[in-house]
């Protein structure tokens, strides 16, 4: 699988992850996702969090969001 295609999959399953703790739709997730370009931060950060699991990078992006202000945070 190329580096694009696994940065896809893990962006995919950040936002299912955030779905079930969030209580949202995929697409209330997309939004926010896209709003404070979660998507960038995944991708951006891909080299560090290849090697760990989905709750750890959850863990990561939850202080991301509320530096950039997100209610969900």
């Amino acid at each position: 699988m190329s580096e694009r295609s696994q940065i896809t999959y893990m962006q995919l399953r950040i936002v299912r992850l955030a779905t079930r703790k969030w209580n949202l739709s995929i697409g209330e997730v997309g939004r926010i996702f896209g709003e404070y370009r979660v998507f960038e931060y995944i991708r951006d950060c891909f080299g560090i969090f290849h090697v760990e699991g989905d709750e750890a990078i959850w863990e990561d992006i939850i202080p991301y969001l509320k530096n950039k202000g997100c209610r969900y945070a």
